[in-house]
């Protein structure tokens, strides 16, 4: 499942860099599907960094792995 969660972070990446941030795959919990990431760079301070993650980082792997129950940010 890492491999999978690696790849749609990689194709998130492109539009998160635009804005000045990133994000990185720390822990992926395949048991109770829990993905944890750290965003970076201006995504780290950012007032839509919750959107961001939510609605953007979460929505698109959980349709495109549907193991994946959350997504934190650490």
């Amino acid at each position: 499942m890492k491999e999978k969660v690696l790849a749609v972070l990689d194709k998130i990446r492109p539009a998160l860099q635009a804005d000045g941030g990133n994000v990185k795959l720390v822990e992926v919990d395949e048991e109770n599907g829990i993905v944890k990431v750290e965003l970076q760079g201006a995504c780290a301070g950012c007032p839509m960094s919750t959107m961001t993650l939510k609605h953007g980082i979460e929505r698109l792997l959980k349709q495109e792995i549907p193991e994946v129950k959350e997504v934190q940010a650490v």
